[in-house]
């Protein structure tokens, strides 16, 4: 398939909406609303226990608030809260009464799920990805980022801006979820593109596309995936989402030693001490879920868009570095530059084939429709001992996966 094409996403057309919490699929009629409360001398419902969110935590800490009440019918976006009569906008899941965004519910998002195995650095990954986001990708693309409840913004801080970022201490290994259950970061990303009437005299008359994508990110070990109790309990986005992220660490790949630079030779990888390491042990357990979902047949390929990246490029030695494709610089400019993505999609299979990976290519190409390869680093230079590099945190196009799903998703133009 040609990677200038774009696909018939999953859901695309759908009416439904998918919780980014616990991933039920709500119709938008049934969203119920939660009272606004008692604020200042304004009155309002008193706070009662709301046991699905306790039910969803885990924990009755924070799960007291406002009632929850049924959508009246032809609400929109408004509501009166039949006890007390002030109206709210806030609306939440009828399931686990987790908040939902306005704009989420107004302009359905895509599920964008992020896996690796241990050692592919996705803790950094998405502490660096998010950051981009936040600031110089978010100003190219005219996007913002909000996080959608104060648990995201709490975690995101406490466990990845402020050691990384801040402090400039490399993240630990995730543990797994079955010993620290975690909550996925959940953020809405919206993009306002101006209608096509906004160059010409009726621009006045035009009125501005607002374009949705729920990002729901999970910090995942390897052995998560190896256990299907815990992955059906801490990954049910995995059967969720709309396109995947797969982060491959180079390290693991069977052939890389020769181009790993001699500086970077104590940061081999784990192959054949762990399996849980191995990408494409790691791909085939999340492929077999998805395939479980569609109820696909033997021979049928996915449907969802994937994107698999080479994580830490930097730690390549001097053979790969003389590769352009891999190691140009995004022009910047707003728009997918195709035939930048078709030369690293092609450099990168290349190098597969080379370090004697080409089943993962091979795989990938027989389970999906739509698969994408990358190169990216995080960081930028590689670590000093249990820190960042002495230049700081400085990524290279980690941001290529998700502007290469904007495009599939039809939120970015493509030249």
């Amino acid at each position: 398939m040609s990677l200038a094409s774009r696909v018939s996403l999953p859901g695309l057309a759908r009416q439904e909406i998918t919780c980014p919490y616990c991933f039920v699929e709500i119709s938008p009629q049934r969203i119920p609303f939660r009272c606004r409360g008692q604020v200042g001398r304004r009155q309002g419902c008193a706070p009662v226990l709301d046991e699905e969110l306790a039910a969803y935590t885990g924990s009755t800490a924070g799960a007291s608030l406002p009632p929850v009440f049924a959508a009246p019918p032809r609400s929109g976006g408004r509501a009166d809260c039949p006890d007390c009569g002030q109206p709210t906008h806030n609306r939440v899941c009828p399931e686990c009464h987790n908040p939902l965004p306005t704009a989420y519910c107004d302009s359905p998002g895509r599920i964008v799920a992020l896996v690796g195995a241990k050692n592919a650095g996705k803790s950094t990954y998405i502490a660096v990805l998010l950051h981009e986001l936040m600031n110089r990708v978010g100003t190219e693309l005219d996007t913002s980022l909000v996080a959608c409840d104060d648990r995201t913004i709490e975690r995101y801080k406490r466990d990845f801006a402020r050691p990384l970022l801040e402090e400039r201490r490399l993240l630990p290994t995730t543990a797994s979820a079955a010993t620290a259950p975690r909550e996925p970061l959940v953020y809405l990303l919206t993009r306002t593109r101006p209608s096509k009437l906004a160059r010409t005299p009726l621009a006045g008359m035009g009125r501005a596309k607002h374009d949705a994508l729920a990002l729901v990110l999970f910090d995942t070990a390897g052995e998560d995936l190896r256990s299907r109790e815990v992955r059906d309990l801490h990954l049910r986005y995995l059967e969720a989402a709309d396109a995947i992220i797969f982060l491959v660490d180079p390290l693991e790949l069977p052939g890389a030693h020769n181009a790993i630079a001699d500086e970077a030779q104590d940061r081999e990888g784990t192959l054949g001490e762990d399996p849980d390491s191995e990408p494409i042990n790691i791909i085939a357990r999340v492929t077999e879920a998805l395939r479980l979902r569609h109820g696909l047949r033997p021979g049928e390929r996915l449907p969802v868009p994937v994107a698999v990246a080479l994580t830490k490029i930097d730690a390549l030695g001097p053979a790969v570095a003389r590769q352009s494709a891999l190691h140009r610089s995004r022009s910047g400019s707003g728009v997918l530059d195709l035939d930048d993505r078709s030369a690293v999609n092609e450099q990168v299979r290349a190098l597969l084939h080379d370090w004697n990976a080409g089943q993962l290519d091979l795989f990938l190409s027989q389970q999906y429709a739509d698969y994408a390869l990358f190169g990216l680093s995080a960081l930028g230079s590689m670590p000093e001992g249990d820190r960042v590099g002495a230049g700081g945190v400085r990524p290279y196009r980690a941001e290529d996966p998700l502007l290469w799903l904007l495009y599939r998703f039809g939120m970015l133009d493509g030249e």
